[in-house]
């Protein structure tokens, strides 16, 4: 349960991250402070769906895609969260592409790093508790 709900954490936390990334170095990209948490639990929410889904169509129909199945589901994540809440605004193609990218690439560093430092942090914690003296 625990593990589960550390799972979550970190993938919120990386959807924020992403988001935040995006409003932050993509113009005409937008994260309203009012709707950024029902902003950043749609995405995530609609990307964890998402993936296995396009996961399974593209290898299916076109295997070709493979390597761009968090790019596409990173698309309909955002696009999915522009349409149902008011905390997100993307205007222009240009915009849409390079949001995509940037929440991809901070997702997926995101996803890969915090793990490491919040298990890190528990563990160094665990070590010193383990040689702590009697």
């Amino acid at each position: 349960m625990v593990r589960l709900l550390l799972r979550a954490l970190i993938f919120l936390g990386s959807a924020a991250l992403g988001l935040l990334a995006a409003a932050a170095l993509v113009d005409r990209v937008t994260v309203t402070a009012s709707g950024f948490v029902v902003t950043v639990v749609v995405f995530a929410l609609a990307q964890s769906l998402l993936a296995p889904v396009v996961l399974r169509l593209s290898s299916r129909y076109a295997p070709a895609l493979l390597g761009g199945i968090g790019l596409v589901s990173t698309f309909v994540a955002l696009l999915l969260a522009h349409l149902l809440t008011g905390g997100l605004r993307i205007s222009g193609v240009t915009a849409w592409v390079l949001a995509t990218v940037v929440v991809w690439v901070v997702t997926a560093l995101a996803t890969f790093l915090l793990p490491r430092v919040l298990l890190r942090e528990k563990h160094t914690g665990r070590t010193a508790a383990r040689r702590a003296p009697d």
